[in-house]
């Protein structure tokens, strides 16, 4: 479609001037009056020829994406602009309007435009389903029923930092744990791809006989590191490729879920930030009006782990009066007797969401408490591992110097 610019006056009185896709100049008019503004002159956009520069080849377009943290602040910003008395479709064309490098302008253009001809805000979220998830579109569209936008859209900041807090206690707990054994690993590499080569002519005087068991070993390992570490570099690569394609298969993402949750020290952790992230997402639904059947379907979508997906989905099947879900998810043995217990209490108050965020207030709790543990008793773990590590190297060069050093002196 032709792309019309238009100089307007705002409800206000304010000059503003804009652009808007539209099939001719008629559809134009109507898109501008929707927006909420007196139209002063419309007229068709030229099309500028792209020019030709030297460094244009080279040059990187990145696509239209909105990362959580983006969509957070696109969320933060429209809520602000509503509440300041905007209309829906002014405060998305004032947001499209804006310059900006993070590549979310044609998604809040795109948004605008189908305000503009008539959809419904959910409707145009759908439409990007890889940004905005079921249970923002589901709360967008309960909101729509209810008249409350701005409402649910201060919710679904909280719901979405809340969870975004939850993953990043998870993420920095093992993120220690990771850099210590690849730090640990590197200079474990280092020691014996360049450090012991240089004291290896001197091994060779003594012979392999006369060399310590361990120090034999570590220049077995020298040298085969460096006539196939690249290739076992590689072949480490490809394997972490193949393995993360495996993972994600649906067999193979079932089988990793399900070891998340049974693996020492990392069960704990992982399940309390699941249980956690299920009571937010089915606390922010049912307080938004949405049926309990079609809240627990949103909840199994956003959730991350497949088997406690797989579980929410066979608790919808097994509800037969539509409200009470503690009972179906007590029948399959997934979730801990503790938060069916609370999601019961609620419903016999007559509260559910409330139970619901005193589960939540509960497991990110455990979820601090685990972490704490998770951490404390790793840092112990891989200092010993990287210990041995660099103790063996250091050890097996140190016994074959004092042999040398032990042989000079004999002579």
């Amino acid at each position: 479609m032709p792309t019309f610019e238009y100089t307007a006056r705002s409800k206000a009185g304010a000059r503003v001037q804009g652009s808007l896709e539209a099939a001719d100049r008629h559809a134009a008019l109507v898109a501008i009056a929707k927006l909420g503004h007196s139209p002063i002159s419309v007229k068709a956009a030229e099309v500028a020829k792209p020019r030709k520069s030297a460094g244009s080849f080279f040059k990187l377009t990145r696509p239209a994406h909105m990362n959580m943290r983006e969509t957070l602040l696109f969320t933060s910003e429209l809520c602000d602009l509503l509440d300041a008395g905007m209309t829906l479709g002014n405060a998305l064309n004032c947001l499209a309007q804006r310059s900006d490098e993070n590549g979310r302008g044609p998604i809040v253009a795109d948004l605008r435009d189908a305000i503009v001809g008539g959809a419904t805000f959910s409707d145009a979220l759908a439409r990007h389903p890889k940004i905005f998830s079921p249970i923002y579109v589901n709360m967008i569209r309960a909101g729509e029923a209810s008249g409350a936008i701005p409402t649910v859209l201060r919710r679904l900041i909280e719901h979405f930092e809340r969870i975004e807090a939850i993953r990043g206690r998870v993420k920095s707990a093992m993120a220690y744990p990771v850099i210590v054994l690849i730090a640990g690993f590197a200079v474990a590499v280092f020691a014996v791809t360049h450090i012991l080569p240089k004291f290896k002519s001197i091994f060779d005087q003594m012979g392999p006989n006369g060399l310590p068991k361990m120090t034999r070993i570590l220049l077995g390992i020298s040298d085969w590191l460096t006539h196939y570490g690249l290739l076992a570099a590689a072949a480490l690569v490809a394997g972490v490729f193949a393995l993360r394609q495996y993972i994600r298969s649906p067999s193979g993402r079932r089988k990793w879920d399900r070891l998340k949750l049974k693996a020492p020290l990392v069960k704990g952790m992982v399940a309390s930030s699941i249980y956690a992230n299920f009571a937010r997402t089915l606390q922010s639904l049912l307080e938004n009006g949405v049926p309990v059947l079609h809240a627990l379907k949103i909840t199994s979508q956003t959730a991350d782990n497949s088997v406690i997906a797989d579980e929410l989905m066979n608790a919808r099947e097994r509800v037969t009066d539509g409200t009470t879900i503690s009972g179906p998810l007590s029948a399959g043995g997934v979730f801990p007797s503790m938060l069916i217990d609370l999601i019961a209490i609620g419903e016999q108050t007559g509260d559910l969401p409330a139970a619901l965020g005193h589960v939540a207030k509960r497991y990110e709790t455990e979820l601090d408490r685990n972490v704490s543990i998770f951490t404390a008793a790793l840092e112990p773990i891989m200092i010993i591992v990287v210990a041995l590590i660099i103790g063996f190297v250091a050890i097996s060069i140190m016994m074959a110097v004092l042999s040398v050093t032990s042989g000079l002196h004999v002579q």
